[in-house]
């Protein structure tokens, strides 16, 4: 068993309490940020005279030999090592000698873990904001192509109103905005330097923290030692975010089940994003959508789980504090596997606008804008209301849509109908008349994709 801390210890340590207490199996995946904290600190310390040149060229050229190494796949992290850092330490020990062991000078596995947290999770916030771009650029695509395709509105899962397919899209547009501006504001609060904390109160060697933060991109070295080795609110931050994600792709998952359907048949998937029945052979499954509503619950259970594993902890570092890595690597890889599959369903996602125009006119979507019509006649409103709830009966007695009705038949509810309402309630002419900002009428739309298009150059 390989580990740093042996020499106050008589006798070995259980085989399962080992175990146990590792974190090797989950936080190797840590090894790169390992190692880029590990000679940011190195070469502090040689810049301040804490380490001769010679061992910080050394160790800085063994530090180099194992990353290639394992990028390369010829050297393996191994179970034999208790963490990451036992492991960089040790193999770098074994390649270039007692300089290996000069490595952790001024500092502790607790601020060097906090550290390549802090550094993992900023790589991955930039990585999950590309993921995001891009199906932001899909759903901008979809926008632009059916700027002119109508369908029903809804609210409680009822028809309503009629608005565009780009309209409707143009809202989860928003929604995975707002989640990349989130991203980003965490990175800012995270993006400070806990390295040369030590284990909770410092450390008597000459340390310049804040060399040690530019080096490593950060904004500035934090402010108090305790705090820097506990603090995961930034985790539970990004965790936070994450689940703000998850829920927006599950939203936009239950729709495209919906609409999937035989029932609403708005959208055919691609093969590419179905699956079939092992017993009837005439089903095509949504998988991949039921699947990111599923896996929503997932990251909002590592959330949970690191909101309750930090509830209690006294200051400063506890062991409680390794459960952090488990919940987020899960949350991170589902986040990352649901916003590709989002974005290649959208893609390839064939839209029926027949099926949606005819939707919204079965559905009395235009009721609202016969009640406006009556409205300019003269009529007061709530006149209005009851006269067209009146004619909404008559049609679903008739199994006709409001506009099926002649005029006569129009006049005996309410003799203030003339020929043109039907010009009038026309789902184009119901949509076009909606022209406030953020409305779904052409030139509101127009001016939301225009503005959509300009928010995504600010990433190129």
């Amino acid at each position: 068993m390989a580990q740093l801390w042996g020499g106050r210890f008589k006798g070995e340590t259980d085989d399962l309490v080992y175990a146990f207490n590792a974190s090797i199996n989950f936080d190797k995946r840590l090894y790169r940020q390992d190692i880029e904290g590990s000679k940011a600190h190195v070469t502090m310390l040689g810049r301040q005279g804490v380490l001769s040149a010679e061992d910080t060229g050394s160790i800085l050229a063994g530090l180099d030999s194992i990353l290639n190494d394992i990028e390369a796949g010829s050297l393996e992290i191994t179970s034999e090592y208790e963490d990451i850092h036992s492991f960089v330490e040790a193999v770098l020990t074994e390649r270039i000698g007692d300089a290996g062991k000069r490595l952790h000078t001024g500092r502790s596995r607790n601020d060097q873990v906090a550290l390549d947290m802090k550094l993992y999770i900023r790589d991955e916030i930039d990585q999950i904001t590309v993921l995001l771009r891009e199906l932001l650029e899909t759903v901008l695509n979809m926008m632009k192509e059916h700027i002119d395709t109508y369908m029903p509105g809804f609210t409680h899962l009822q028809k309503a109103q009629p608005v565009t397919f780009a309209h409707h899209m143009g809202a989860y547009f928003e929604m995975f905005r707002r989640d990349i501006g989130r991203l980003t504001d965490c990175r800012k609060r995270l993006n400070e330097c806990p390295l040369g904390s030590g284990a909770l109160a410092g450390t008597t060697y000459p340390l310049d923290r804040e060399y040690t933060a530019e080096l490593l991109g950060f904004d500035i070295a934090t402010r108090n030692s305790m705090d820097s080795v506990s603090d995961r609110d930034y985790l539970i931050e990004f965790l936070s975010d994450l689940s703000l994600i998850m829920m927006h792709l599950s939203r936009l998952s239950e729709e495209i089940i919906i609409w999937n359907s035989n029932e609403y048949g708005f959208v055919e998937l691609d093969d590419a994003y179905s699956t079939g029945s092992s017993i009837m052979p005439q089903k095509k499954n949504p998988d991949i959508a039921e699947l990111t509503r599923g896996k929503c619950g997932r990251v909002y259970g590592d959330l949970m789980t690191l909101l309750t594993v930090m509830k209690g902890i006294p200051l400063a570092y506890d062991k409680d504090i390794q459960e952090d890595k488990e919940a987020a690597f899960d949350a991170i890889d589902t986040v990352h596997g649901c916003v590709r599959l989002m974005n290649g369903m959208l893609a390839t996602m064939k839209i029926d606008p027949g099926a949606m125009e005819r939707s919204a006119v079965k559905g009395f979507t235009n009721a609202t804008d016969v009640a406006d019509y009556l409205v300019t006649r003269g009529v007061p409103f709530r006149d209005a209301h009851s006269y067209v709830g009146q004619i909404v009966l008559k049609c679903i007695e008739r199994g006709c849509a409001i506009e099926d009705l002649s005029l006569d038949e129009l006049r005996e509810i309410c003799p203030e109908f003339r020929e043109d309402v039907y010009e009038a309630i026309s789902l184009q002419a119901c949509v076009e008349r909606r022209r406030t900002k953020g409305a779904p009428g052409l030139d509101p739309m127009q001016d939301e994709i225009d503005e959509a298009e300009e928010y995504l150059k600010t990433f190129k």
